[in-house]
């Protein structure tokens, strides 16, 4: 007797189940494989890989807020996008070189950064001046501006080339507070003879109008001010100023700050170091200069609001706006010392052209669109 078997639909379906399961895990199996020795290689790959390390010196105290804070920004960017193949270890003013030999020490190849302020180096390039801020000048956003499509930067590269340097923008305070006082200013009078730490143009602006100006660096500040070394300084503004106790050892502080409406820090890259980095990680200093010169900015304008308000509460503390007379004299100063220091030196002359023309552009602009904004927001 002949039997016709045939399979029923459970056990055909079944089948084809573990057939599709036994595929599904032969290709996992795969790659297993496959992910497994591309992690490996990966992992050869970095451990092989050249690591770079590199010193960075501030003129600031290490960690200091906003200041301090930007070259550390900067350290740990460069780490997380060259996947821990540049390395940069950020030392605080007097650790490895004195706040103010920052300049020397990266032109000299004694470490490969710096961090600082351009207007310390006059005595070096009479144009550096014009990278920080100018006294009635440009605020942040319009430095930003002139930096990086106006053709500020190529200049600032030409400046410093010399020195074998190579400058990117490191960070702004923004606009700062005039600073603060152990007496009133009630007039230009009350300027005559008065010792205040005030570096850059606006300390020969201040000199201009009567004043003794002090060149202090910002860890000798308190001490200075305690002890009549100095009867006034402009540091940064409120939320520096707070954290280095100032109001402790002065009572009025003066607004606006007039000698840096919009102070631009810098990065000092040693040429001969740079030059020798991968174009990779020549691409991701530069970026991650331009992420923590933003970053900078954006930390002053969230933290000097709390601090402001601190200070405002504090009983012994007087906050005053400068007398007109004192502000007027202060700007004539400061259009008279500029015709007199492009006359002196040819590149400061391309500089402050470069820089004037596009101050005055952005200055027309804003007057209908930041500036009418702002008044009209305050109606």
């Amino acid at each position: 007797m002949k039997t016709n078997r045939k399979l029923s639909p459970l056990i055909i379906l079944t089948l084809v189940a573990l057939l599709v399961a036994v595929s599904w895990l032969l290709v996992l199996e795969r790659s297993s494989k496959i992910i497994a020795k591309h992690d490996q290689s990966a992992e050869q790959q970095q451990t092989t890989q050249e690591v770079i390390e590199w010193k960075l010196v501030t003129s600031w105290p290490k960690n200091f807020p906003g200041l301090g804070n930007g070259p550390e920004v900067f350290a740990k960017a460069v780490a997380q996008a060259s996947n821990g193949r540049l390395k940069i270890r950020v030392y605080g003013a007097g650790e490895l070189v004195p706040a103010l030999g920052v300049f020397d020490a990266v032109s000299q190849g004694t470490v490969q950064m710096g961090h600082s302020g351009a207007y310390y180096w006059k005595g070096k390039a009479q144009a550096a001046t014009f990278f920080t801020s100018i006294p009635f000048g440009m605020n942040a956003q319009e430095m930003n501006g002139w930096l990086h499509y106006g053709g500020g930067l190529e200049l600032w590269q030409e400046l410093y080339a010399p020195f074998n340097i190579i400058p990117m923008a490191g960070g702004n305070s923004g606009v700062q507070m005039g600073g603060w006082f152990n007496k009133e200013i009630n007039s230009l009078e009350d300027i005559k003879g008065l010792k205040m730490r005030i570096p850059g143009m606006g300390g020969e602006i201040f000199s201009r109008v009567g004043g003794t100006v002090v060149n202090l660096p910002g860890g000798e500040l308190y001490t200075a001010l305690q002890t009549g070394v100095i009867d006034a300084t402009e540091w940064v503004g409120p939320y520096n100023d707070k954290a280095f106790g100032l109001h402790e050892v002065a009572k009025y502080y003066y607004y606006p700050g007039w000698h840096e409406p919009g102070s631009n820090l810098e990065f000092l890259i040693n040429k001969t170091a740079f030059e020798t980095l991968p174009k990779d990680l020549q691409a991701i200093v530069k970026i991650a200069g331009r992420y923590a010169n933003q970053d900078m900015l954006d930390e002053y304008t969230a933290r000097n609001n709390a601090a402001l308000v601190a200070l405002s509460e504090n009983p012994n503390i007087s906050i005053r706006r400068f007398p007109d007379d004192v502000l007027k004299a202060l700007k004539t100063a400061t259009e008279q010392y500029m015709q007199e220091i492009i006359q002196q030196d040819a590149m400061t002359k391309k500089v402050y052209q470069s820089w004037k023309t596009f101050a005055d552009g952005v200055k027309n602009y804003h007057h209908i669109s930041e500036q009418a904004y702002i008044n009209a927001r305050d109606l």
